[in-house]
């Protein structure tokens, strides 16, 4: 599928899984079906293969493809938890459940690991990985949700990987992808949906240079 322009990948941070902001989050994007597909995060599932890797000596390869297990695992309890919610591991399958009014919550382990641009490293988590499907099925606009809190109106991609929000290789995916990003904070989730209907602007808008910005407060 491709030329989507209403179409919004939302990244749903793994840091959500607990956040009690989680089901008014699923609520938001279940109103807004047809326009919006979640790309979720590796949450307590990935958490377990950063401690078992060390521990039990695996190779980054398997780490790689035990993380994004972990994504596909998330996102299986998000489509529990939500009747509006369905797996897709493909962009066809994406795509089908979009004209039939669904959210399609992405299940990334096929399509990531037959692609031949994404290296097996942890320097890409699921932030390059939702830019990198924003590109691939045309999308117009990438939403990072995300525990952290921005005052001013646009941050510098660099500024995000330097500080730990997003992953080192962020700033490459999301310049391929073409996609206009931002990032929006967990309680955003109301005017995250009626941006995302009216195709407004959603949260702070991230840019790719690096400029001054304003004194923020984050919470990661």
């Amino acid at each position: 599928m491709r030329d989507a322009p209403d179409l919004t990948v939302v990244k749903l941070g793994g840091s959500q899984a607990f956040s009690s902001h989680l089901p008014d989050w699923l609520d938001a994007l279940a109103h807004c079906a047809g326009r919006v597909v979640v790309a979720p995060g590796g949450g307590p599932f990935a958490d377990a293969v950063r401690t078992a890797q060390p521990k039990m000596g695996f190779d980054d390869d398997a780490a790689h493809h035990m993380a994004l297990l972990a994504m596909d695992q998330y996102g299986r309890a998000l489509v529990s938890l939500n009747a509006a919610f369905a797996l897709a591991d493909s962009a066809s399958a994406i795509g089908d459940m979009l004209a039939g009014g669904k959210v399609p919550v992405w299940s990334p382990t096929a399509m990531v690991l037959a692609a031949k641009d994404i290296p097996y490293s942890w320097e890409v988590t699921g932030d390059s990985l939702a830019a990198w499907l924003a590109g691939h099925i045309g999308a117009k606009r990438l939403l990072l949700v995300k525990h952290v809190e921005l005052s001013s109106e646009r941050v510098a991609v660099a500024d995000l990987v330097a500080r730990g929000i997003v992953d080192p290789a962020f700033p490459r995916f999301f310049d391929a992808s073409g996609v206009e990003a931002s990032i929006i904070g967990p309680a955003g989730h109301a005017a995250a949906a009626a941006a995302l209907r009216s195709g407004a602007m959603i949260g702070r808008r991230i840019v790719l240079e690096r400029f001054p910005v304003s004194h923020h407060h984050e919470r990661l």
